[in-house]
């Protein structure tokens, strides 16, 4: 897909994040996919609202 993190890419920048853990009120998610839908709305342009 054009404009996904590559499993290169991801291997370099996944280590800088933090980990996934949850919090109480908050459950943990795939850090990825939050690293991609930030770089969509960057690359179209469209407001964070509508992510």
């Amino acid at each position: 897909m054009r404009g996904v993190l590559t499993d290169a890419e991801w291997a370099i920048i996944g280590e800088l994040l933090p980990p996934e853990h949850g919090r109480w009120s908050r459950p943990a998610h795939d850090n990825r996919l939050f690293l991609n839908g930030m770089l969509y709305v960057l690359r179209v342009g469209c407001p964070w609202r509508d992510m």
